[in-house]
C-alpha cells in the first residue's frame, strides 16, 4: 500500500530513508510551535489570542496540510503558519494604535486571511497564481522579503531586551547587565555556532540549550523565566490544552471585519495575506523541489495539488485560530537526509499532531519573563513592566537573516526600482508597518515609472493596487 501511495521505488528511496527525512524536517521547523503561540498571544494586539488555543491551532492545521500535501501531491514538502505573516497578523493588523498596528480583532484578521486562502484555492485551482506573481515587480518582491526579514530581527532584539526604548534617539542598546539579556545573546551565540557547522536542528537545539540555561540562571538567583522546574517536574506530557478560546472565532470576525472597516482597508489586507502566501509557497517548491532532484522540464510535478495545498491548510488554520500555513523551506533539511516522497511529508505531520500532548514544554520555552523597563536600560517611567521572551529571542533574529540574501537582487543602479525597494523596506521598519510598506513601494514604483515613461513596465494588476493603495494611506491607517 505504502509503494502504491508513494512509488517509493520509482524515487529511489525507502521507508526507512522517508522516515528519518521526515523527522529531520520536523526537527528542523518544530521551533514554530515555541514561536507562533508567543506572537500572537502578544499584550501589545488589541485582542491577544489565547497561547494554548494557538498552540492547538497550529499542531492540528500543521498536522492536516502536511498529511494531505504527502497524500495529494506525494512531494516532500512540509507546511507550518509562516514566520512573517504572523508578526504581520500580530503587529500590523491587530496591534494597538500606540505599537502603529491597524487595531483589528484577532477574528477579523483571521476572516480576512481565510479570505485570501480561499483566494489562494481558485487561482492555484484556475493556474494563475503564476501570472500573479509575474505581475508584481521582482524589485517589490525581493524588497517585501527583505523589510520582513528586518522586521522579525527588530523584533526578536526587542523581545530579548537587546533592543529598548528611549524617547529621545526611539531606542538604544540594552543593558548588558541584564540577565535577560545576556540570555538572549548566549542564545544566538550557540545557536549560530549550530548553524555554522550546519547541524540540521540547529535552531530547536540552540531553544532547548538556552532554555535550559535559563532554568539553571534561575535557580541560582537570576530572574525568574516564568516557570520554574519544580513546576515543570513530571508534566513533561499532559493533556492537550483547550482550543475553544480560539477555534472557530473567524466566523465571527466576518461580521466584525466587513461592518467596522472600509472596502479599500478591507481588499488591502487580503491582497497583502495573498500576495505573501503567493510569494512565499512558489518560491519554497521551486527551491525544495530543485533540491530534491525533483524538477522536469522547469515544473514541479503535482504542483497544483501541492498549492491547492498550501491554500486549504491556510483556510484550515484560520478556522482553528493561527495565521497563514505555508510550505517550509526546512523541508531541505529533510531532503538532505533522503526525504524524496510524500512520506517524508505524513511523517512529518504526524509527529507535529503529536506535538499536542507536550504543551508544557511549549508554555515553558515559550513564557515570558516579566521585568522591570529600567533593569533593561530603557529609558522609561519608575514602574514599567517589559514582557520579555529571552529563548525565543534568538529564534527571530535568525530568521530575518535567513530572509535577507534577496536584497542583492534588486536593481539598485536604477532608481526606479530601487527607490520603492528601499521604501518598502525602511517604512516596514521605522513604520513598524508591512502594509504600509508595501503600500508606499507600490505607490512610489507607479508613480517614478510614469514619471519616467516606462508605463509599459507597470502592470496592470500593480497600477490597480497602487490606487487602492493610495486609497489605504488616505484612510490614516
Amino acid at each position: 500500500m505504502i509503494e502504491r501511495l508513494f512509488q517509493l521505488r520509482e524515487h529511489n528511496t525507502t521507508i526507512g530513508r522517508e522516515v528519518l527525512g521526515g523527522a529531520v524536517t520536523f526537527v528542523a521547523l518544530s521551533y514554530i510551535l515555541f514561536v507562533q503561540p508567543v506572537i500572537l498571544s502578544k499584550p501589545e494586539m488589541v485582542t491577544p489570542m489565547d497561547h494554548g488555543g494557538v498552540f492547538v491551532a497550529t499542531c492540528v492545521c500543521s498536522a492536516l496540510a502536511c498529511i494531505l500535501m504527502g497524500l495529494w501531491s506525494n512531494l516532500p514538502v512540509a507546511l507550518a503558519p509562516a514566520m512573517g505573516h504572523n508578526v504581520f497578523f500580530a503587529l500590523t493588523i491587530c496591534g494597538a494604535a500606540a505599537v502603529g498596528g491597524m487595531g483589528w480583532s484577532w477574528q477579523e484578521a483571521l476572516a480576512a486571511n481565510m479570505i485570501a486562502g480561499a483566494i489562494f484555492i481558485l487561482l492555484a485551482g484556475a493556474g494563475l497564481q503564476e501570472a500573479l506573481i509575474r505581475g508584481i515587480p521582482n524589485s517589490l518582491k525581493y524588497a517585501i522579503a527583505a523589510g520582513i526579514g528586518f522586521l522579525i530581527a527588530f523584533v526578536g532584539l526587542q523581545m530579548g531586551g537587546v533592543v529598548v526604548d528611549n524617547p529621545a534617539v526611539y531606542v538604544q542598546m540594552g543593558s548588558l547587565k541584564s540577565p535577560v539579556v545576556l540570555l538572549t545573546l548566549f542564545g544566538l551565540l550557540i545557536t549560530g555556532i549550530m548553524l555554522t557547522f550546519n547541524i540540521r536542528g540547529a535552531i530547536l537545539y540552540g531553544v532547548l540549550l538556552t532554555t535550559v540555561a535559563g532554568l539553571i540562571a534561575s535557580h541560582f538567583g537570576a530572574e525568574s523565566w516564568g516557570y520554574s522546574l519544580v513546576t515543570w517536574k513530571g508534566k513533561i506530557v499532559s493533556s492537550v490544552p483547550d482550543a475553544g478560546s480560539t477555534a472557530f472565532g473567524v466566523f465571527a470576525g466576518f461580521k466584525q471585519l466587513f461592518n467596522e472597516n472600509p472596502w479599500s482597508k478591507i481588499l488591502t489586507i487580503i491582497f497583502i495575506f495573498l500576495i505573501l502566501d503567493i510569494f512565499d509557497t512558489v518560491g519554497t517548491l521551486v527551491g525544495v523541489a530543485e533540491r530534491a532532484g525533483l524538477m522536469h522540464n522547469g515544473t514541479i510535478p503535482q504542483a497544483q495539488p501541492a498549492l491547492m495545498t498550501d491554500g486549504i491548510g491556510t483556510v484550515c488554520g484560520a478556522a482553528m485560530g493561527t495565521s497563514t500555513v505555508t510550505c517550509y523551506v526546512e523541508s531541505a533539511a529533510g531532503i538532505s537526509a533522503g526525504a524524496r516522497t510524500g512520506l517524508a511529508t505524513v511523517v512529518t505531520g504526524l509527529l507535529l499532531g503529536g506535538s499536542l500532548f507536550f504543551y508544557p514544554v511549549v508554555e515553558m520555552v515559550g513564557g515570558a519573563v516579566v521585568v522591570g523597563a529600567q533593569s533593561l536600560g530603557a529609558v522609561a517611567p519608575e514602574g514599567t513592566l517589559v514582557f520579555c521572551h529571552p529563548v525565543i529571542a534568538p529564534v527571530l533574529i535568525i530568521i530575518g537573516c535567513y530572509m535577507l540574501p534577496v536584497i542583492v537582487k534588486i536593481k539598485w543602479d536604477d532608481m526606479t526600482e530601487a527607490l520603492p525597494a528601499f521604501l518598502t523596506i525602511v517604512v516596514m521598519q521605522f513604520a513598524l508597518s508591512i502594509s504600509h510598506g508595501i503600500a508606499w513601494g507600490f505607490v512610489s514604483y507607479v508613480l517614478l515609472k510614469l514619471v519616467r515613461g516606462r508605463v509599459r513596465e507597470i502592470h496592470p494588476l500593480v497600477a490597480v493596487f497602487a490606487v487602492l493603495f493610495v486609497l489605504f494611506l488616505a484612510t490614516g491607517q
